[in-house]
């Protein structure tokens, strides 16, 4: 479970900083924008990311979501769950993603050209669950 303070610290910070594993098991970073999400912090991304793809073969994660002045920040160290078209109910998954659109942006102006968008794009939704937290922001 997300505790609320971490959950309003990301309601009002969206930006974070993934790391996942290459196959050599050095560190890839990535930025992404996400949001509160069900028991973790997620966000989109496309199928063939080197994020995800270092997710699919080995989920332990760490994501930094930070302050933009990065004094106040949050890490959270855990496991990727990946909500993608080969694992998901097509009617999950689409709420999903407007879930995750809705905890960083709010309404979107035009659900169904946000679906097909979300479709034709080859996205997955990317709930990193963590195990661990900690931050100046806590």
């Amino acid at each position: 479970m997300l505790p609320d303070n971490v959950r309003d610290f990301i309601a009002k910070n969206d930006k974070a900083v993934l790391s996942t594993f290459r196959r050599n098991g050095a560190a890839q970073l990535s930025i992404v924008v996400v949001g509160a999400y069900g028991d973790g912090v997620a966000f989109t991304t496309t199928e063939d990311r080197a994020k995800l793809l270092n997710l699919r073969r080995d989920s332990r994660c760490s994501l930094l979501v930070s302050q933009d002045n990065w004094w106040g920040f949050v890490v959270l160290e855990g496991t990727a769950r990946i909500l993608a078209a080969d694992n998901t109910d097509a009617g999950e998954l689409r709420q999903a993603f407007r879930d995750v659109y809705r905890s960083i942006s709010g309404e979107h102006p035009n659900w169904d050209e946000y679906d097909r968008a979300m479709v034709e794009d080859k996205r997955a939704v990317v709930v990193v669950v963590p195990d661990r937290i900690y931050g100046t922001a806590l």
